[in-house]
């Protein structure tokens, strides 16, 4: 029987890892998740990747050929291999992935942004195939964002193109991790709205399950499964995210003209919730020639392997 091509999938964020060896139909042949340790040293994160890889090809009974790596973390430059300037990781300012990775694994890598990867994924295996021009927005850890035009994914002259969490909302908001006050991720991400839950547990006196939790035990998971039980906080949460970020939206579509905008990631098991205030909002604010013809669309892909099959994308475009 002739050995099975693979490319391995590796989706480095903020909080974990998820790597995965998938076909090139799309097929996840076995995948794993572990924390990033973000706050250790690099070596830590490569040692314990260099460990998942091996644990992970023994879980495979046929024959495989690893044919490449897809990467995508955040910040990451297509051009050099180097993770840039990452504000939630304490690596330092210039990680070299790719030459690292590539060192200890044995296998050429090719590396993009992280959210690049949900937007190369939704177009070779979710709700953007077929589509020309798109972008997608990440709402976890913070609010990432990847644009395909005209079939193509932008990487821009540095190969960052494509940060619409540092967009500024409001320039005295939130202060940010990168330094700067205001950027969309400080609202729009499961820490924009956690701290959009506290000071509406500040300002408002309704009853509410989310009083109960501390800052650090509560979760995007949390509030999105409150809002859906009726939770008066958490609805107006949702609420005013989608306000902020439809704001963000339109601007976006003004850009770019779309044929769609693509949500992922842990905010969106909303639903509803997050999904009709945001398109009220970007509705009202967009320019008119674009009134009522993008469509807004939660990723079907799950979190599961949404990052793990962009990143195998990207490797099969580029080995395969």
């Amino acid at each position: 029987m002739a050995a099975t091509n693979v490319v391995l999938g590796i989706d480095l964020g903020g909080t974990q890892t998820k790597i995965g060896f998938v076909k090139k139909d799309g097929e996840v042949l076995a995948w794993d998740v572990f924390p990033s340790l973000a706050d250790k040293d690099f070596v830590h994160f490569v040692n314990q990747l260099s460990e998942k890889f091996q644990a992970l090809q023994k879980n495979i009974k046929e024959e495989i050929v690893i044919k490449g790596i897809g990467l995508g973390a955040p910040n990451a430059n297509f051009y050099t291999g180097n993770m840039e300037k990452a504000v939630n990781f304490q690596w330092g300012e210039t990680v070299p992935l790719v030459k690292s990775i590539e060192k200890v694994l044995g296998c050429q890598v090719v590396v993009t942004n992280d959210a690049n990867l949900v937007a190369i994924g939704e177009q070779e295996y979710g709700v953007g195939k077929g589509m020309k021009n798109f972008i997608v927005l990440t709402l976890g850890t913070g609010v990432g964002s990847g644009f395909i035009v005209n079939g193509e994914l932008l990487l821009g002259h540095d190969g960052m193109a494509g940060e619409m969490g540092h967009v500024n909302v409001n320039p005295n908001g939130r202060l940010c991790n990168c330094g700067s006050k205001g950027c969309l991720e400080t609202y729009a991400s499961v820490t924009g709205i956690k701290r959009t839950v506290f000071k509406l547990l500040a300002d408002m006196k309704r009853a509410s399950q989310l009083r109960d939790y501390s800052y650090n035990e509560l979760t995007g998971k949390m509030i999105a499964e409150a809002a859906l039980e009726g939770d008066p906080i958490a609805m107006r949460a949702f609420e005013y995210t989608g306000e902020i970020l439809g704001t963000k939206l339109a601007d976006a579509g003004a850009y770019f003209s779309p044929e769609a905008i693509i949500l992922a990631g842990g905010l969106t098991k909303a639903g509803d919730l997050l999904l009709i205030p945001t398109k009220k909002s970007m509705e009202k604010r967009i320019f008119q020639a674009f009134r009522g013809k993008i469509k807004l669309m939660i990723s079907d892909m799950g979190q599961k392997y949404d990052g793990v099959l962009g990143a195998a994308a990207l490797a099969w475009r580029h080995f395969g």
